[in-house]
């Protein structure tokens, strides 16, 4: 068993763990992770990963707080079972949006849970589009952050063409993200400046930029209760632009977002699959889900193989 690649998955996205497994031509390992009449989750690996090189795939998505423990609980199993290395998987981390302190008596929750991710046993930790980049710091293990914009910008430039295009930041803070897929679609540039009353409500919108009578492209790294999207695209409508496309990395969907979606004035929404669809949002004719399953395959391939993955990391 020595250095052999060995793939796990938690239950929180089994059809990614699939496809990445497919991907690397590794079968999925043995792992039972059930839960007692209290809620407690027990986890039991049934086969040998003495020696191994283990990835376990698991987003921390919704519940969080159970997919978050079936984590902890995993990377503890491997490596009381004598892993040489075990890397977690993480395609959605969790408690991203908590990364600092917005007002005075608050966790910096994404700290905690990267100390709780180290301290469980991940040698090394691979992401996708972290909310924010200084997370990475928060580990006292190696982190890879990977970025969903080579699948999301392939499918933007089918769909728009040779269209005229501006892209677009929901915010000031995703402007660096936006900038990026801008200059690889040779596309102007707007940003949303955005007045919110409460977390998760927006109060006002404007669009700062020029989109007039152009396809405006939204581009961010989440998608929550779809208040701040619905929006956008009204008011990037209201400022001329002839239609509205949205790409956006995590699909969270909490709430009224499906309902907003359709609603609204998206054409299309583009995601991934670091978070698996509820039955209400795979029935939504404006959403369409990508795949990110090869750029995960691809880096756990190089990484076992000690290989380089700088070229996976295109912003």
């Amino acid at each position: 068993m020595k250095n052999q690649l060995q793939i796990f998955a938690g239950n929180s996205n089994p059809d990614l763990a699939d496809q990445v497994s497919s991907f690397l031509n590794v079968p999925l390992g043995q792992a039972e992770v059930r839960r007692f009449s209290d809620g407690e989750v027990m986890v039991e690996i049934d086969e040998n990963v003495r020696g191994g090189d283990v990835f376990v795939i698991q987003s921390t998505c919704t519940p969080v707080n159970d997919h978050l423990m079936e984590l902890l609980l995993m990377l503890d199993a491997f490596r009381r079972a004598s892993a040489k290395r075990v890397t977690a998987v993480i395609p959605y981390y969790g408690y991203a949006r908590q990364d600092r302190k917005v007002s005075p008596r608050v966790p910096i929750s994404a700290k905690l849970v990267a100390d709780l991710i180290s301290a469980a046993g991940a040698s090394r930790v691979l992401t996708l589009d972290l909310h924010a980049g200084q997370i990475q710091g928060f580990f006292d293990v190696p982190v890879d952050n990977l970025y969903a914009t080579p699948v999301l910008f392939k499918h933007v430039r089918e769909r728009v063409g040779q269209e005229s295009v501006t892209v677009v930041s929901p915010d000031p803070g995703g402007v660096e993200r936006a900038r990026a897929f801008a200059k690889r679609l040779d596309a102007g540039l707007a940003i949303i400046d955005k007045r919110r009353a409460r977390a998760n409500e927006v109060a006002e919108m404007r669009v700062v930029g020029d989109v007039m009578g152009q396809t405006a492209v939204i581009v961010d790294d989440i998608v929550d209760t779809a208040g701040t999207l619905a929006a956008a695209a009204e008011a990037l409508k209201a400022a001329g632009a002839k239609s509205v496309f949205a790409c956006c990395t995590h699909p969270v969907l909490s709430g009224p977002a499906i309902e907003r979606i359709k609603g609204s004035d998206l054409t299309k929404l583009l995601v991934t699959n670091t978070i698996p669809l509820s039955d209400e949002g795979s029935s939504c004719a404006k959403i369409e889900v990508l795949s990110i399953a090869h750029l995960l395959g691809e880096a756990i391939r190089r990484t076992h193989q000690e290989e380089s993955i700088s070229s996976l990391f295109m912003s």
